[in-house]
């Protein structure tokens, strides 16, 4: 008889999740993922002004709100019809790029590592030992033995004073750990690295937004303008403030992030077996020659949908086509007017919540109903893994050389087949790489906008259409994003100056939807099935899979047996995100 374990919050920053697993012969048969927190910002922004709609809907998240704010200004201006200037482009293009960093490296360290890093075995590691080893990997200066011996020195007063402080509640000691205590220890000061260099690659949402969370953004271009002889404009000393932040980025991309993940994945290559999808899908983003430019060849994130891992062959998305992105409710506590199990195109989609699920404090979800906040997605009815392994499958298939460059020199290095990717290790992995292409795109837009000016285009945005009485009485339009979690799409209909309707299409939505009127599972569900889990009260790779997509991941994980006791309860901080 199967066993039913739930993981419920798995969540920090926004949004909960909840797994709701069936484990038999250690392995998990079947899964259900539901979100039980609901969103609502469709809702909240009917009848307000388009042009104030980013402020509000960049609020769906604390991590990507720059993802958001573009999304909907791109909407408003596909509506409008409005070109914004090329230097507005590039700032946009720099502004999601070091979103892009900023969030894989948190991601990697702060949220996911310690599925796979033990910081207490790092106690027990020759910090000589540990220097040569990272030496032999980077030229990172901050790798000399005293360096390693002094980090080792903080972590054994932390455990000699009863507590780890931040790395309190991990799987430590779990026996799928399989890092030497050297590597260990090398992550964990890398740990406490990023932690710091985080803090530093927003700064470039602060000059050209004016703060961060929530920098400013503008239909029409961008709210910073350009003046090299004022103080308070983007002038160049600013300008050469953010090409060192754009370096540094690149810096700690190549010398620790890209060389700490080939390591620790060396000692995990069995994991490159476990938890693929069969479907992906990108949008395409960071234009060079205008986002309303046709030939997607001039995006640096690529365009389409691979079926069935067939790298032969990639669909064009065609997001515009009525029937090509439908959202379904059937398994969602919402009401569509009419007939849930029939999909609804965005633009005529709705957001009647309608909560049906039981009432807390509750042991499981009646999975024969509907168990998730999440709408059901589906492009052409099917399922599509979003996020970074999309983008990088979609780049390699194209046979775009700087994609097959970086995806084919780590699979050498690691001894993995092509294959490979097709799983947790590869979704880890993906994202390290696509910060090696982000990290040199930056410095390109940087040039781009620099090479502008100089030419003397000063513009920074389009007001053409600015004035609410020039616009149609009717219109509407649709904004796409790659964010760091993937493809993120807002669907506007205007009526009379005033939004008439406004739809979110979410990353999370795609991988993490409850199953479709056609029993199909999403990512989240689908490749949590077949993975061993040796102990139900610790369920680490459950939780390894779930995390390589970069959910949001709970910093509280309660355990029940199959008849709803609870009979472990762990509090997680290395965990967390959306």
């Amino acid at each position: 008889m199967a066993e039913r374990i739930v993981v419920d919050p798995i969540t920090r920053i926004e949004g909960h999740l909840r797994a709701e697993v069936e484990i038999s012969d250690g392995t998990i048969k079947d899964a259900f993922v539901s979100s039980t927190m609901v969103r609502g910002l469709e809702n909240i922004v009917k009848g307000r002004n388009p042009k104030d709609v980013w402020a509000f809907v960049q609020r769906t998240c604390g991590v990507c709100t720059a993802s958001h704010a573009i999304t909907s200004v791109r909407a408003v201006e596909d509506a409008l019809g409005i070109v914004v200037p090329p230097n507005a482009e590039m700032v946009r293009n720099m502004m999601l790029g070091a979103l892009h960093l900023h969030d894989h490296v948190v991601h990697f360290y702060h949220l996911h590592a310690f599925d796979w890093v033990d910081v207490v075995s790092g106690l027990n590691a020759d910090p000589v030992k540990t220097s040569q080893l990272a030496q032999s990997i980077s030229n990172w200066p901050k790798s000399s033995p005293g360096y390693f011996s002094d980090l080792q020195t903080r972590l054994k007063k932390f455990v000699n004073s009863g507590q780890l402080g931040i790395f309190a509640n991990g799987y430590w000691g779990h026996p799928a750990m399989k890092l030497p205590p050297e590597v260990n220890l090398m992550a964990t000061a890398h740990y406490l690295e990023a932690l710091e260099w985080q803090k530093e690659i927003v700064k470039v949402h602060a000059i050209f937004g004016g703060k961060n969370p929530h920098p400013n953004f503008l239909v029409g271009g961008m709210a910073c303008a350009i003046n090299l002889d004022d103080a308070s404009g983007l002038n160049a000393e600013r300008l050469a403030f953010v090409r060192q932040l754009l370096e540094q980025g690149k810096e700690f991309v190549e010398q620790v992030y890209i060389p700490d993940v080939l390591a620790i994945a060396s000692f995990y290559k069995d994991w490159g077996k476990i938890g693929g999808f069969h479907n992906f899908m990108a949008f395409g983003d960071l234009p060079m020659q205008g986002y309303n430019n046709t030939d997607h060849k001039t995006f640096k994130f690529p365009s389409g949908v691979i079926m069935d891992r067939d790298l032969s062959k990639i669909h064009e998305v065609d997001i515009r086509d009525l029937k090509t992105v439908e959202e379904y409710v059937n398994n969602s506590w919402y009401d569509y007017e009419g007939d849930g199990n029939t999909g609804r195109q965005p633009w005529s989609g709705e957001t009647n919540i309608h909560y049906t699920g039981p009432q807390p404090p509750y042991s499981h979800l009646d999975v024969s109903q509907k168990y998730s906040f999440i709408k059901t997605p589906r492009w052409k009815g099917h399922a599509m893994e979003v996020g970074p392994l999309a983008r990088v499958l979609v780049g390699y298939a194209e046979g775009r050389e700087d994609y097959k460059e970086l995806v084919d020199s780590a699979l050498a290095k690691l001894e993995l087949p092509l294959d490979a990717l097709y799983s947790t290790l590869g979704r880890t992995a993906a994202r390290a790489l696509e910060s090696q292409l982000v990290a040199n795109w930056n410095l390109e837009f940087h040039d781009e906008l620099i090479k502008n000016i100089k030419n003397g285009d000063t513009r920074m945005a389009n007001m053409d259409n600015w004035e609410t009485k020039a616009w149609p009485k009717e219109c509407k339009g649709v904004g796409l994003v790659e964010a760091p979690r993937g493809g993120l799409s807002h669907w506007i209909v205007i009526k009379d100056g005033k939004v008439e309707n406004y739809q979110q299409v979410v990353p999370s939505t795609w991988n993490a939807s409850p199953r479709d009127p056609k029993g199909q599972r999403s990512p989240y569900e689908s490749t949590l099935i077949n993975t061993p889990v040796a102990d139900p009260e610790l369920p680490l790779e459950l939780i390894r899979t779930i995390h390589s997509f970069d959910p949001c991941i709970a910093c509280a994980v309660h355990l029940y047996d199959e008849k709803g006791e609870i009979i472990k309860q762990v509090n997680d901080i290395s965990v967390c995100t959306i």
